[in-house]
């Protein structure tokens, strides 16, 4: 198993959650290290009894967002930001070797952000949620998902 050398960057994340890694030790062994979390800002409510309100392409014409759209607009635009922070920590070269794990959504939302480059630095990808998991069971997750020959 190459790509949990020591170095790379695991990112779990999901649409509110993401925990920046990073494997201290080698392949055999994994040893992740949590770096960072980022949380998305999202009231548990809407912050007001009316449905919320996105712009639209004409001057002065918004429309409603319902519930639903209105958590799936702001999951997307916390996945947009992680993309950011990623790429801004890839091209200054934080990191050479990138494992990515999330629900299949994310995932492609996420590859459809990520600098050229810094997908050049993807290792490998985990279509799975586990943001909420212990480290060891996320450890034991990579290693039986990336141990299989491709």
């Amino acid at each position: 198993m190459v790509a949990l050398s020591q170095g790379t960057w695991v990112i779990v994340a999901d649409g509110e959650k993401a925990l920046f890694m990073e494997n201290i030790t080698d392949a055999e062994d994994p040893n992740l290290v949590v770096v960072s979390v980022e949380e998305a800002d999202m009231p548990a409510a809407q912050p007001s009894d009316r449905a919320g309100r996105r712009n639209d392409g004409g001057p002065n014409q918004k429309s409603a967002l319902n519930d639903a759209s209105w958590k799936t607009h702001a999951k997307s635009l916390f996945v947009q930001e992680l993309a950011t922070l990623l790429n801004r920590k890839g091209l200054k070269g934080a990191y050479k070797r990138l494992v990515l794990v999330a629900s299949p959504h994310v995932l492609g939302l996420l590859r459809r952000r990520l600098h050229s480059e810094v997908l050049a630095k993807v290792v490998a990808e985990v279509d799975k949620t586990l943001t909420n998991h212990p480290l060891h069971k996320v450890e034991r997750v990579l290693i039986s998902k990336l141990a299989r020959p491709a």
